[in-house]
């Protein structure tokens, strides 16, 4: 089986999805294809900044996803014993200080608003395999793909890679990588909320490594929690109790949820902690974004709207490039000029605000 396309998305995340609305909407011949069977996948960088809102707004996608379920942040808190000893308002006329959006619910409404092009078509459970060259000038001009268990061959003269920092495209297309660790690991854990607790961020400092603590929407708490690097499977040979009463000693009032809801190692999910830095972005007929491109850290919520601000940059490039039929490096290369000095400079932030992130309590103010 064979289908065409002008351009083939390969991930259907925040970056993907918004990429393939852009050029749908603008008439292109967009086919999106995601590996999941739905998008209701785990993620847990869920929350938008200043820039993801603005984009949303720009293209008239705000609504939707408000409607679909969102929830703004009312302040960021920094506890120290009990108390807080510092805290974040939103700016002067501003409302919040960042937005919770579960990921099935950003991925509704961009998706949503996409099906009704009719040059526009998502394809789930869709795993690439290979991708095609043309075989004079050796540039990208499809794949292949193995959808719901059949091999398939897509023609297109743009391929872009959207999926994710392990992602298949990258490697296909042997572009390089060098990661960046970042001297920690996460864990994550998610607890229903008590009665009455606030649309807030609040940081802490438990057994000397940053715990956060994110309101979300549906009266849930996301918990994340560092751990020195590599230090998970040791850490799982000791009992959980121990850790979990410095969260209780951080946080009281959340001594009913965490005993009931975090009993053991198994109710918390071990995120290996890396940043990369790619050797190019672009090849003749490919282009590799979001996470795929420039993975961060959870420091700073910076990936989910690092890589909708590579799709607001991108979808116009791409448009022009398919009206001059011309996907070359040089015209692709654009997109990379663009973005790579900002995205740099966003991870080296993560890396200050990381190695800084004691300085904000008055006992480890030096």
């Amino acid at each position: 089986m064979s289908l065409n396309a002008e351009v083939v998305i390969v991930g259907a995340g925040p970056g993907g999805a918004l990429l393939g609305y852009l050029l749908a909407a603008s008439g292109v011949e967009v086919i999106l294809l995601e590996r999941h069977a739905g998008i209701d996948k785990e993620f847990r960088g869920e929350h938008l900044n200043a820039q993801g809102e603005q984009i949303l707004r720009q293209h008239g996608l705000y609504g939707h996803v408000q409607q679909a379920g969102l929830l703004l942040m009312e302040r960021v808190e920094y506890f120290q014993q009990g108390q807080i000893v510092k805290t974040i308002l939103p700016a002067p006329g501003e409302q919040h200080t960042g937005i919770h959006v579960p990921q099935k619910n950003l991925l509704q409404a961009l998706i949503g608003q996409s099906l009704p092009y009719p040059n526009y078509r998502l394809m789930m459970d869709s795993s690439v395999t290979e991708l095609l060259h043309d075989p004079i000038s050796g540039a990208v001009n499809g794949v292949k793909v193995r959808h719901r268990g059949e091999e398939l061959t897509i023609n297109s003269k743009l391929v872009i890679g959207a999926d994710g920092r392990y992602s298949t495209v990258r490697k296909l297309a042997g572009i390089g990588t060098q990661i960046l660790k970042h001297g920690f690991d996460l864990l994550w854990a998610r607890i229903p909320a008590p009665k009455g607790w606030p649309a807030t961020v609040r940081m802490a400092l438990a057994k000397q490594a940053q715990l956060a603590l994110f309101s979300q929407q549906g009266g849930y708490i996301q918990i994340g929690w560092n751990i020195p690097q590599d230090s998970f499977p040791s850490l799982r040979k000791t009992p959980v109790e121990p850790f979990t009463e410095a969260l209780i000693e951080s946080f009281p009032e959340l001594e009913e949820k965490v005993r009931r809801h975090l009993r053991a190692w198994n109710d918390f999910v071990l995120l290996k902690v890396q940043s990369c830095v790619c050797d190019t972005w672009v090849q003749p007929g490919l282009v590799i974004m979001g996470d795929a491109a420039h993975t961060f850290s959870p420091t700073g919520a910076i990936g989910v709207n690092s890589a909708m601000k590579d799709a607001h940059v991108l979808a116009p490039l791409i448009i022009d490039a398919l009206h001059a039929d011309d996907t070359g490096l040089a015209r692709l290369k654009q997109f990379e000029q663009l973005r790579q000095q900002e995205t740099r400079a966003e991870l080296a932030s993560q890396f200050a605000r990381e190695a800084g992130f004691s300085g904000q309590f008055p006992a480890y103010q030096f």
